[in-house]
């Protein structure tokens, strides 16, 4: 774009062809896709999980083919979700995290790859599921087989290069 923005687009699962849509329509615009989409598990989605993530999964596929989305990754444990980690007596920790959101993470990561990746703490929101501590380092296990530079990308790279902050000198 001219200005050289960016477009943060959060919507629920069900939205996410119109995402596809409006990347194509806007090919020279960068488009975040926040909260990996908005996979409801809640009302009319609520005990559809494996449902809801087999749909999800050819969605975000397809909208990982437009080369100008960038996935934002994070705010999956959000109520509206539907993991459920809100209403417990005590927070899972992180391997608990990490186990439970594992492959929406691995999936995104495969379709968009590190460079058009970057993970995202979405707090204050997720605070009722988990500490920002327990969330980042599920975010470390769920990456510990990854390269270095992977690594770099999804923890800071990709983010600094979207939206252009760049350390002082």
């Amino acid at each position: 774009m001219r200005r050289g923005l960016t477009f943060d687009a959060w919507c629920y699962h069900p939205q996410l062809p119109e995402v596809a849509a409006l990347a194509r329509a806007f090919p020279d615009a960068t488009i975040v896709l926040d909260h990996f989409g908005g996979p409801l598990g809640i009302g009319p989605y609520r005990d559809r999980r494996a449902e809801v993530f087999a749909w999800w999964r050819g969605a975000i596929k397809t909208v990982a083919e437009c080369p100008n989305v960038v996935a934002k990754l994070g705010g999956l444990v959000m109520p509206l979700n539907g993991f459920g980690f809100h209403k417990r007596a005590a927070p899972p920790d992180s391997a608990e995290l990490a186990a439970a959101t594992r492959d929406w993470y691995l999936h995104a990561i495969d379709c968009f790859g590190p460079a058009r990746c970057m993970f995202e703490s979405n707090f204050p929101v997720d605070k009722v599921s988990a500490s920002y501590r327990v969330l980042w380092n599920s975010f470390k296990r769920i990456t510990a087989s990854f390269s270095k530079d992977d690594k770099a990308a999804l923890f800071h790279d990709t983010a600094a290069r979207v939206y252009r902050v760049h350390a002082l000198e």
